[in-house]
């Protein structure tokens, strides 16, 4: 969950009341959030003393703030603020307008096709006649900040540029050229560089050079230019310092570039409704153009309101309260969904503002509706529905079978679930090809290539690591192989197995047979060749030695394979002494 740091003198200002440590806690409880810690911070302030300025240190204490990952509107001060005040009924849900100037044209963004190459989608908006203070400014940057490790996943999906407008002219340009041709005086420098040789500069700051990698190998880095030529930035690494803004910056462009364009309106619809409170008209935004690579224009921000619809009933039956459907429609309004009655109280019509996108369905609705009742307030009820809980009945039989196998004298491993391709093919003797694994698409190692088909190399590669233990060693495991199966809807399916091994100066064959015969003891299967008992059928498997392996026929039909490993197979685990072993499936006895 992001933390956001707030001043609290200053949040309870902007609260209009003084609460304590513990009252400001059961308020964010209440409102979803969790006050983490109560901390201090020395802060520099400015104070006028006639007509001169004083910088001065001071202590402030500093409220630290969990907020829900997928609530982008409360990562700022203003954001928060704003919630807490409508979740108090101190203050009405605001309506937010995108709006086309009065005077001239739209700012228009020009999207060039080369762009597609590396960073194919931009968004753009204006906040127009801004006021900043040192502590909204500072909440500006802090929330592009967090934007940009949240949502933006590092400015991989999107990045943020904001600019001072009246140092441009419009229209701007999205490009994408190589390297060597892109040259401008970055943020915070006092000459130029190209791409080229910022790569090299921030390839040791501690800041950005994280974000480096992005677009490091592209054959062309993307750029925006103004109708001058000036450089407002080049995303996702740095702006350009001609731009920057300041306190007194009175309008401010932004520009949003990325890969995924649907995260970049989030963003954008994010920026501009929480910092357009401090425009000349409170939440106001001036819309801006973007011209696509291939022709169509496109007004952004969307800023859009979309009505949802759910039953009264439904939200009080699945929260578990009985209130009437005006005190529902009270309760979504204090989460900032503005709600009202409908159809005779039968349902709700619900306003999700642009601010909250993660309303995606109508359960994150009902969600806010349990919020602002307050979980504490839900009564404990028992269920209506009448069930008797139950082990599953596969983990009940491997359960018990550990017990029985464990006082037959073996210990028990648990090995990895992934292995390597050899470890299930070519180290028991198999081709890849014929084995029906399930194979990672990206793996971190070689070790973990596929998923495990058989637990033999897991507990072969077990005694290998401990073959200087006292002999004999015994060891056994039960879990999960997985095997492709496209009949299922993953393609795969889990098959749950027992194997154990026997190693020691000689095979022990018998030994595993006794605990065949003990196994099939505990599951009360006795040994008999029609379709109600079990018996063995010598069976050839290129992983064991040939004329000393056979199949474990149970109930009809194969259930595992009982064995001499092969030597091959034990020099490739590096084992030197023989070993025995088995490996049935037990699902076929249930």
């Amino acid at each position: 969950m992001p933390t956001v740091g707030v001043q609290r003198d200053l949040l309870f200002q902007l609260l209009g009341k003084v609460y304590t440590d513990d009252e400001f806690a059961e308020l964010c409880f209440d409102f979803g959030l969790e006050l983490d810690e109560v901390t201090s911070e020395k802060l520099m302030i400015s104070r006028e003393r006639g007509d001169e300025k004083a910088t001065e240190a001071s202590d402030a204490v500093l409220y630290k703030i969990d907020v829900p990952a997928n609530r982008y509107d409360l990562l700022c001060m203003e954001g928060l603020v704003r919630g807490l005040l409508i979740f108090m009924d101190k203050q009405k849900v605001p309506l937010y307008r995108a709006v086309r100037p009065q005077t001239g044209e739209c700012q228009r963004l020009v999207i060039k096709p080369e762009t597609s190459q590396v960073r194919p989608h931009a968004v753009a908006a204006v906040l127009r006649n801004i006021t900043f203070t040192e502590t909204s400014y500072n909440s500006f940057i802090d929330l592009q900040d967090k934007l940009h490790h949240n949502i933006c996943r590092k400015r991989s999906l999107v990045a943020i540029g904001t600019h001072d407008l009246d140092t441009l002219e419009g229209p701007f340009s999205y490009e994408a050229l190589p390297p060597g041709e892109i040259r401008f005086k970055p943020l915070g420098q006092t000459k130029e560089y190209t791409a080229v040789e910022l790569m090299e500069l921030y390839k040791t700051d501690s800041h950005l050079r994280h974000y480096l990698p992005i677009i490091r190998d592209q054959p062309v880095y993307p750029v925006i230019y103004d109708k001058n030529r000036v450089v407002l930035s080049m995303p996702p690494i740095i702006n350009g310092e001609h731009s920057k803004i300041t306190l007194a910056t009175r309008n401010v462009f932004i520009e949003c570039t990325a890969t995924d364009l649907t995260k970049a309106k989030i963003v954008l619809d994010t920026l501009v409704t929480m910092f357009s409170q401090y425009c000349e008209e409170p939440f106001v935004v001036e819309s801006a153009e973007v011209v696509l690579a291939d022709g169509p224009t496109v007004t952004y921000p969307e800023l859009k309101y979309r009505s949802e619809t759910i039953a009264s009933d439904e939200i009080g039956r699945k929260i578990g309260i009985e209130v009437t459907a005006d005190e529902l429609a009270k309760l979504l309004t204090k989460m900032c969904l503005a709600a009202e009655v409908i159809d005779e109280g039968q349902a709700i019509s619900v306003e999700v503002p642009p601010t909250r996108s993660d309303i995606i369905h109508a359960c994150d609705i009902i969600e806010d509706a349990a919020i602002a009742y307050g979980y504490n307030n839900v009564k404990k009820t028992v269920p209506q529905t009448l069930t008797i809980g139950e082990q599953f009945p596969l983990n009940k039989l491997t359960d018990l079978l550990r017990g029985g196998i464990a006082q037959a004298g073996f210990s028990e491993v648990l090995t990895f679930a992934l292995c390597s391709r050899d470890e299930v093919a070519t180290f028991l003797n198999r081709s890849i090809d014929d084995v029906p694994a399930v194979h990672i698409e990206n793996p971190k190692t070689l070790e973990f290539q596929v998923a495990r088909t058989t637990l033999l190399p897991g507990i072969l590669k077990t005694i290998s690591c401990n073959r200087n233990m006292p002999l004999p060693i015994k060891v056994f495991e039960i879990s999960d192989v997985v095997f492709t199966d496209t009949s299922r809807d993953v393609g795969a399916k889990n098959e749950r197995r027992l194997c154990a091994v026997n190693y020691n100066k000689t095979p022990g064959f018998e030994v595993i047979h006794g605990l065949l015969d003990r196994v099939m003891q505990l599951l009360e299967v006795a040994p008999s060749k029609d379709s109600k008992g079990y018996h063995l059928r010598a069976k050839d498997d290129p992983a064991f030695f040939p004329g000393r392996c056979s199949e474990v026929i149970a109930y009809g039909r194969s259930v595992g394979t009982l064995g001499v490993i092969h030597p091959s197979v034990l020099q490739r685990f590096d084992l030197p002494m023989p070993c025995a072993a088995l490996e049935i499936n037990l699902e076929a006895f249930l």
